[in-house]
């Protein structure tokens, strides 16, 4: 079976999710097995099965986003040891292109990407279309593999090949350094997923209307830090929002399903924190809470914010 190691950024979750569903058929035909870090279980050391796991595969998926290339455990770590197995033959390495970033001027250069072209997901009208090209790609190469899955010690020593360093001393994989994020880092984070929240939102206000023709919608950008959005089913309201920057210590972003309240009125706020190595965002009141303690990226933040906007339509 071809053991396939996902290499990804934890802002770029949600999307590692989608390709893994879209991966569903091959791991039922019993093709390949997929791994990446949350499935690492409690009282295991971090850096150690990460390394353990990249280093048994035989297909490494770089989920290339501007938070991947910015990481520097995915920078100078995973994709210096994907590109390492990957050079040797004992590993193919397949960039996949999230959203738009500067990838062309990295090492990944070299590599074929997918989806066509090196093509972001984002880009995409559907992205289900950029994941089934994605999906057959890694078809055609695991059928290239067959079941012949050559170990690093089979691995021939072609002319082409760049030359590798003497054994190098024995070293320990904990390696990883807790980061300190300043004021600025947050306060730039937390602008960044206002202004995501608030595309996502108007985007799903469109898509919503497109599909329903007893509805219609309503998005309207009041300032610089304050949105509404409202849907009506046949001219009468069944929903709408005011989501703004702010919170309940002025440092977060606030959701309160009366449009017309104060932004000291609100029914749901969301914080940044960090974990010593990303920032996310984290509720800090709802009424509606399902998991306090959950690390929410920006796409999970809009995701969050949208279902209670959409919550009274699906009742």
């Amino acid at each position: 079976m071809i053991r396939i190691f996902f290499s990804y950024f934890h802002q770029d979750e949600a999307m590692r999710n989608e390709l893994e569903v879209h991966l569903t058929v091959l791991q039922r035909e019993g093709s390949v097995d997929t791994w990446h870090d949350r499935r690492i279980t409690a009282g295991n050391e971090f850096a150690g099965v990460i390394d353990e796991n990249l280093e048994g595969s035989n297909i490494i998926l770089l989920l290339v986003s501007p938070y991947f290339l910015a990481s520097d455990y995915c920078h100078d770590i995973e994709l210096k040891k994907a590109l390492e197995m990957h050079q040797e033959g004992s590993a193919r390495v397949i960039p996949i292109i999230l959203d738009p970033c500067d990838w062309l001027h990295t090492p990944l250069k070299d590599l074929l990407a997918v989806p066509q072209d090196g093509k972001p997901i984002s880009k995409y009208p559907n992205k289900h279309d950029a994941f089934l090209e994605i999906v057959n790609q890694i078809r055609k190469i695991v059928n290239e593999m067959g079941g012949n899955i050559p170990t690093r010690t089979e691995i021939p020593v072609t002319s082409h090949q760049t030359h590798h360093p003497p054994t190098q001393l024995p070293r320990s994989s904990n390696l990883r350094v807790k980061k300190s994020f300043t004021d600025q880092d947050r306060d730039d984070f937390l602008e960044d997923t206002f202004e995501y929240v608030a595309k996502f939102i108007e985007g799903s206000l469109l898509e919503l209307e497109k599909r329903n023709n007893e509805l219609t919608t309503k998005f309207r950008k009041i300032d610089a830090d304050h949105f509404t959005a409202s849907i009506y089913k046949n001219g009468q309201s069944v929903s709408s929002c005011k989501i703004w920057l702010g919170g309940v210590y002025g440092k977060g972003i606030a959701y309160s399903s009366d449009i017309s309240s104060g932004d000291n009125s609100m029914n749901d706020s969301l914080i940044v924190e960090d974990d010593g190595n990303t920032l996310y965002l984290k509720q800090m009141m709802s009424f509606n809470s399902v998991d306090r303690e959950a690390q929410l990226s920006q796409e999970g933040a809009a995701e969050h914010f949208w279902e209670e906007l959409i919550r009274p339509l699906q009742w």
